[in-house]
């Protein structure tokens, strides 16, 4: 499959998974997992906030927040 880059803020990431929050779980699990991992490693390169939150093992993130 090919991949996109999609440059979104903070906010507006944190719109979709909010919105993706709100399907079934088995449809969007995989997406939200994903984005989370995504927008995680960004938040914790130099010059950014490095007190990210991150979910336990075996959590999915609802919010990405910095």
């Amino acid at each position: 499959m090919p991949q996109i880059t999609l440059h979104l803020s903070l906010e507006q990431t944190n719109t979709v998974l909010e919105a993706l929050g709100q399907l079934p779980y088995v449809r969007v699990f995989g997406l939200i997992e994903t984005i989370g991992q995504q927008a995680g490693a960004q938040l914790q390169q130099p010059g950014t906030t490095p007190d990210v939150p991150q979910s336990p093992p075996g959590t999915t993130p609802t919010e990405v927040t910095a």
